[in-house]
């Protein structure tokens, strides 16, 4: 069922639903089909292929306005929020779930199933593997890296937590089985291969603990409040 706004050249298939007040741009596929039916369609001699994935595919779940831009793929499976901005060319896999209000910017995987919580805030090309929990009120810098393979390629794939209130820098790499503590710092770089505590700040390869949150906080207030350039 259509609701929302859908732009020419936008692909909807199988009982995907877009609620009232949602923006779909062109070139967005909503419901894209997983591996299994995709193969089904190997067999097949027929030219409406196209019909046959809406016929098969189990669609997606897109929230009220929720934005989703030009050149994203969201496959079937995919529970969206309300409120939600996702920026171009942006990749999310089956069965993912991105609650309500949060931001997932361009050139972003989610390469589910990946849970996202509220208010989240996801920066260009971040990568995040399936098995990763991120919780509310998180913020990723752009091009940061989840894994979810200790010892790749493995046959085991574990989980990786984000905790409530967690702030993860620019290209910094979560590797595999950690949990990032609430309202944790991992700064710009950082490559974290052992868990964070809660409300500390950690650094460096591999990531260390610095400091705590409340210095950040205090740090990030005196930078706010300053003008000056160079910063060092």
């Amino acid at each position: 069922m259509v609701k929302g706004v859908v732009m020419r050249n936008a692909l909807i298939f199988g009982r995907s639903f877009i609620d009232e007040g949602a923006f779909i741009d062109s070139n967005v596929v909503v419901g894209y089909p997983r591996q299994r039916i995709l193969l089904k369609l190997i067999g097949e001699r027929r030219q409406d292929y196209v019909e046959l994935i809406d016929e098969l595919s189990e669609g997606a779940s897109i929230g009220s306005r929720t934005v989703v831009r030009f050149g994203t793929v969201i496959y079937e499976g995919v529970m969206i929020g309300r409120g939600v901005r996702i920026g171009h060319n942006v990749l999310i896999r089956e069965d993912s779930i991105v609650e309500d209000n949060t931001v997932i910017g361009s050139y972003a995987v989610l390469d589910g199933p990946v849970h996202v919580g509220t208010g989240t805030s996801i920066q260009t090309g971040v990568y995040i593997p399936g098995g990763v929990r991120i919780g509310r009120n998180v913020f990723i810098g752009p091009r940061a890296v989840f894994t979810n393979d200790v010892y790749p390629p493995s046959r085991r794939l574990v989980e990786t937590v984000v905790e409530d209130g967690a702030v993860i820098g620019a290209n910094a790499t979560i590797v595999a089985g950690v949990v990032i503590g609430k309202r944790a710092v991992v700064a710009a770089g950082a490559v974290v291969v052992r868990s964070v505590p809660p409300e500390t700040v950690v650094a460096g390869v591999p990531a260390r603990p610095i400091s705590t949150r409340e210095e950040y906080e205090e740090k990030k207030k005196r930078y706010e409040e300053s003008s000056g350039f160079p910063l060092r």
